[in-house]
């Protein structure tokens, strides 16, 4: 069959090799087609044969040099052509990849495979408009690469390139996935209107905690609070040990004044956080609005623990001692106050009211 000697001992281990690598078998096939290669060793077919299986085992190292010698065979046909394209982008040599895709993509036209790993090397090279148009006609030839566009978006968003990169997802309507991006994006770019669309149906497809997360964030961006909440009730139930979600929970319904629920929130953040000042001094406050004074002394006393007092604890300190008519220690925190503030002219006229009068109830002076 070969022109070279011996020629039933390049037969046999070819045969043996081929039908190793069309079984899947390539661990086996592999040494065969090396023997091969030592018997004959310009085979054409042993190199371009054994460059695919290598490629096919992940050792494109191993493959490089049996599929750059059967282009040199044959450089114009298409197989070694693409193979070596292949082998050169899984081993990260992009630019010299997307010189061999143009090259196989000239050899075959039809080859959407081609024009996807030429397009994919462009991504890599930062030339992603240039990739553009290689991975659409990708997708035109074989519709089931148009996923692929996924990640020439995923890098224009890498690259703080939000509207090439929106342009691309809202190419993919049925992905929520996709759809989600679409309206994170927005909202990063101060477009809390536009994300809401996206957002809601990305919500409705596949509600994650990240896209209602985001949807109420939206919500909350335009002024309509009262939308976030079951979103985010929702979400924190799924994720109940997430601090930052449950203060950003708990800080929504403060702002509509719903103070029992608010508390809860603050005390369950800080129950997740113990450490967490910010939780303990948001609870205060609730603490105080709901006219739980003991418990409102609890959690100050936990932010002062923490080092995190400053002069508006010290006066919300005050106003509930002042509650309690506990007057000496009320009077004790208003000064305190007096000497700590600096930038709070309505409290510290409060302030020094409660101090002349309670100097005069427990004659200090």
């Amino acid at each position: 069959m070969w022109a070279q000697a011996p020629a039933d001992e390049i037969d046999k281990h070819f045969d043996l090799a081929l039908q190793y690598s069309i079984d899947g078998k390539d661990a086996l096939a592999i040494p065969e087609y090396r023997k091969v290669l030592e018997l004959a060793p310009d085979l054409y077919e042993a190199h371009i044969n054994l460059g695919q299986v290598l490629l096919r085992a992940k050792q494109p190292a191993e493959a490089l040099p049996h599929l750059k010698r059967a282009r040199e065979q044959k450089p114009g046909e298409f197989k070694p052509v693409y193979f070596l394209a292949e082998t050169l982008f899984d081993l990260g040599q992009f630019a010299e990849a997307q010189q061999s895709y143009a090259a196989a993509a000239a050899l075959d036209a039809k080859s959407a495979a081609s024009e996807l790993g030429w397009g994919r090397c462009l991504t890599r090279l930062d030339r992603r408009t240039d990739a553009l148009p290689h991975y659409r006609k990708a997708a035109e030839m074989e519709p089931e690469l148009k996923s692929f566009l996924l990640e020439l978006a995923q890098a224009h968003e890498d690259k703080n390139e939000p509207e090439q990169a929106i342009a691309i997802y809202r190419d993919f309507p049925e992905n929520p996935a996709a759809t989600e991006r679409v309206g994170l994006m927005l909202m990063r770019g101060g477009k809390p209107k536009e994300a809401i669309a996206a957002l809601e149906e990305a919500v409705k497809v596949s509600p994650t905690a990240a896209n209602q997360t985001a949807l109420a964030q939206a919500y909350v961006k335009v002024g309509t609070p009262a939308l976030a909440e079951p979103l985010l009730s929702k979400v924190t139930t799924s994720d109940p040990q997430n601090f930052e979600l449950r203060m950003y929970y708990a800080r929504i319904l403060r702002d509509q004044r719903k103070t029992a629920e608010a508390a809860r929130q603050f005390q369950e953040a800080a129950r997740i956080r113990p450490d967490a000042a910010e939780a303990w001094s948001e609870l205060s406050g609730m603490l105080i609005l709901a006219e739980q004074y003991p418990q409102a002394l609890a959690a100050l006393d936990k932010v002062k623990e923490l080092g995190a007092e400053n002069a508006g604890h010290m006066f919300f300190r005050a106003t509930t001692l002042d509650r309690l008519n506990l007057k000496k220690e009320a009077l004790d925190y208003y000064q305190k106050f007096l000497a700590a503030s600096k930038t709070n002219p309505d409290q510290e006229f409060q302030a020094r009211q409660r101090v002349k009068l309670l100097e005069r109830e427990t004659g200090k002076r």
